[in-house]
């Protein structure tokens, strides 16, 4: 388990958006090939590498109460990515016809060699998707960002976390004094042209279209230039906890709920990780489960493409049922 702290502005109590259900059977996701009820278990080959994800490093300015990943001002289990690692797999990427290079961490803002390898990504001809919570890490770079945005233009998105339409909802998931330096970071990306996105969540028992009008409403009143009713430009996903009971994914799931493996996010995409006390950085199957050896997929994007097997709550609850992609 990683080591975190808790940053000034840390929450003080449970997050607001916790997943409500019952703890997860050990028995669940414990093979591969057969779920507990001894039926073959779902998995999902690669199609094609659409989106190849960097993380930079698992350090953030902030330490929020369900971060995913446990970032944090001193959770470095994932260090920092160097530009050269990244333009190792850039030059793989190419070779594959990757359209996107996604960034998220952590903070990517915190990397210090982050500003050229994402100058690099995009003077490569990628576009490039830059998950941030737009606070001062990000705006310690305004006028290199405004350089990128005259030089790519909306080759280049950032899409900011603020969890909720309300201050209570987000500052209960990220801290206080979290909701106005984001507004302002968000406010200063519209202001200034960027193709923006915001990803938010749902309270237990709020409905999307609800909460698509509460944005809305919030994105109308802070003058951001962000259509609420897009869900390119708002992004809103279901939760995850490990923890708590979800159903396994079979084969036979993809005709009883009517999807695809093609739909499911690591059908298109992999994540490039440097885990502390390697030599090297390797890939993941996707963005949401760094650390389990068993969805590392090797060194290279070439060993990489290979079948996944849906064999972690996540893959459950967010992408199959959840509907979700990191990347949508």
């Amino acid at each position: 388990m990683s080591v975190r702290s808790k940053s000034r502005s840390a929450p003080t109590g449970p997050s607001p958006f916790a997943v409500e259900a019952e703890a997860l059977p050990a028995e669940k996701f414990a093979d591969p090939d057969i779920t507990a009820a001894g039926e073959p278990r779902a998995s999902v080959p690669l199609t094609g590498l659409d989106t190849l994800w960097l993380n930079t490093g698992t350090l953030c300015n902030l330490a929020c109460v369900t971060c995913y990943i446990e970032s944090s001002p001193t959770n470095d289990a994932l260090v920092y990515l160097s530009a050269e690692d990244a333009a190792r797999f850039y030059a793989e990427a190419e070779g594959m016809g990757t359209r996107e290079i996604g960034f998220t961490g952590g903070e990517p803002f915190m990397n210090p060699a982050f500003l050229p390898m994402l100058t690099d990504a995009l003077a490569r001809g990628f576009e490039a998707l830059v998950l941030t919570n737009a606070m001062k890490p990000m705006r310690r770079h305004e006028e290199k960002l405004l350089l990128l945005r005259e030089r790519f233009g909306d080759a280049l998105t950032l899409r900011v976390s603020l969890d909720h339409h309300t201050r209570t909802g987000h500052e209960g998931e990220r801290g206080p004094r979290t909701w106005d330096v984001a507004i302002d970071g968000l406010r200063w990306l519209s202001d200034n042209g960027f193709a923006i996105a915001v990803a938010g969540r749902l309270l237990p028992g709020e409905g999307m279209v609800e909460a698509r009008e509460r944005y809305a409403a919030l994105f109308a009143r802070e003058t951001i230039a962000i259509d609420a009713y897009d869900p390119a430009q708002l992004v809103l996903f279901p939760e995850m906890d490990a923890t708590k009971d979800v159903a396994e994914i079979t084969t036979a799931c993809w005709d009883i709920l009517g999807k695809s493996p093609a739909d499911i996010m690591c059908a298109s995409s992999r994540m490039v990780v440097h885990r502390k006390g390697e030599d090297r950085p390797r890939v993941a199957a996707c963005t949401l489960i760094p650390h389990d050896p068993e969805f590392d997929l090797g060194e290279t994007l070439e060993e990489a493409a290979q079948a996944v097997k849906l064999n972690h709550p996540h893959c459950a609850r967010f992408c199959v049922l959840g509907g979700a992609s990191c990347s949508a």
